[in-house]
């Protein structure tokens, strides 16, 4: 079945659904094939369970009308998106970076939806196929589209950017993550910059982020920029007023000085206060606006929360970690002043040749800074050079198991490490 067949039979049903588990009544369910499955076994239950059509790439599947056949399930449903945002005239902002895109992502779109029906990426469908479903999900009522896109392979951002076509673009930062698959931070620099590329060949425009010299370097002259940041001569300034632990901001506005009081935690989120601030400030937000928006969010999944848990305050920032963010979430820790402090620190996964080498870079730096309890998750932290009286555990579980014998209380604790590693099943320990 061609593109153009299948777009018709989505303008009917244009609900899109690849778990065969969460049918939404009426959708087309792409029988998508994993590693260890294969979503044509699973097409006959879709349409059971109430999907119109299943999309799949298995001849003997093909049995009625209700089966759609293509030569490729993911290349039909990615064909598909790239074929729907073509129909659609809206402008599209597409968010990458090492650290913060999710963040910004959600500033981004919430400050945008003071003045725009939006759509953007929900959690974090930032691949191959989350950009597909969140380009199947703009309608002709959507006024903005906001779109992550995640990488940790060379080329991915500028064949995700050939699906979404987006007319603006940030990138947060650039760091040390996902090393195993770049090959190098040159790498992670480059495949970052493929959105950069991809704006300069089609006209678009970059929220440049001034203050990384990365960025600076890698933009280019004939791509327009809208520069946000802390120095001068940005289009849109701001600064930190405090931050341990949650992010006080001043940003300037033509027509005046605002003060941003976040409930994000740490310094590190005031990039990515600016990123949301400087896109609503061009698309003509008022700025009294832009700040209810900041202000309003609420950071979840794991990312920089700071939640109770028992007699405890707990830092939780357990979806990700590379070098950078572990670096600056250290950082500001150790500016926060409390009388007892623990930091929980899990693995940096993908990081390569380079794993022993940061690993202990980070291990280093804690030996540097105020005192607090240390305790290392994973086999990488472990096999660091590090004093007693940094604990180090095999698993989350056996620190579990140890925290249960030995409970911290009134603790102020950061927890940060990949999601691999699983720290967040730590919480319960902590009550």
């Amino acid at each position: 079945m061609k593109t153009e067949q299948l777009y018709q039979i989505f303008l009917q049903h244009p609900v899109v659904s690849t778990d065969s588990r969460k049918i939404a009544p009426g959708s087309i369910f792409f029988a998508l094939k994993g590693e260890n499955f294969d979503g044509n076994r699973f097409a006959a239950s879709a349409l059971e369970a109430g999907a119109a059509f299943v999309v799949v790439d298995d001849p003997q599947m093909a049995t009625h009308e209700k089966f759609l056949l293509v030569d490729d399930v993911l290349t039909a449903l990615q064909q598909l998106a790239a074929f729907h945002r073509k129909q659609l005239a809206l402008p599209v902002l597409a968010i990458t970076g090492t650290n913060g895109k999710t963040t910004t992502k959600e500033l981004v779109a919430a400050v945008l939806a003071e003045k725009f029906n939006v759509e953007f990426t929900r959690g974090n469908l930032n691949n191959h196929i989350g950009v597909p479903l969140t380009l199947l999900s703009f309608t002709k009522e959507t006024q903005f589209g906001v779109v992550e896109m995640g990488a940790n392979h060379p080329g991915e951002i500028d064949f995700l950017c050939r699906l979404a076509t987006p007319n603006f673009g940030i990138i947060t930062n650039v760091g040390k993550a996902h090393l195993e698959g770049f090959g190098s931070f040159e790498g992670v620099i480059q495949t970052k910059s493929e959105l950069y590329r991809h704006l300069e060949k089609n006209g678009g425009k970059i929220f440049l982020n001034s203050d990384n010299s990365y960025l600076r370097a890698v933009v280019g002259e004939k791509l327009e920029k809208i520069e946000y940041g802390q120095t001068e001569g940005a289009w849109l300034r701001g600064e930190t007023v405090q931050s341990p632990p949650f992010l006080h901001a001043r940003i300037w506005f033509p027509k005046g000085v605002l003060y941003f009081n976040t409930r994000l935690v740490g310094h590190y989120n005031l990039e990515n206060v600016l990123a949301a601030a400087c896109v609503g400030h061009y698309f003509g937000i008022d700025p009294l606006k832009i700040k209810k928006a900041v202000e309003n969010y609420r950071p979840s999944n794991n990312r920089s929360q700071l939640t109770q848990a028992g007699n405890n305050q707990v830092i939780l920032d357990a979806y990700n970690a590379n070098p950078t963010s572990m670096q600056a979430a250290l950082t500001n820790f150790s500016q926060i002043v409390h009388p007892q402090k623990a930091v929980i620190l899990g693995d940096m996964l993908e990081l390569g040749e380079s794993s022993a080498e940061e690993h202990q870079r980070i291990v280093n730096l804690l030996q540097t800074q105020p005192p607090a309890r240390v305790f290392l998750v994973g086999n990488h932290f472990a096999a660091t050079s590090h004093p007693e009286n940094f604990k180090p555990f095999p698993s989350a579980d056996l620190l579990a198991e140890y925290l249960q014998e030995n409970p911290l209380q009134n603790c102020l604790i950061l927890i940060k490490g990949s999601r691999g590693i699983r720290l967040e099943k730590l919480m319960e320990k902590l009550s």
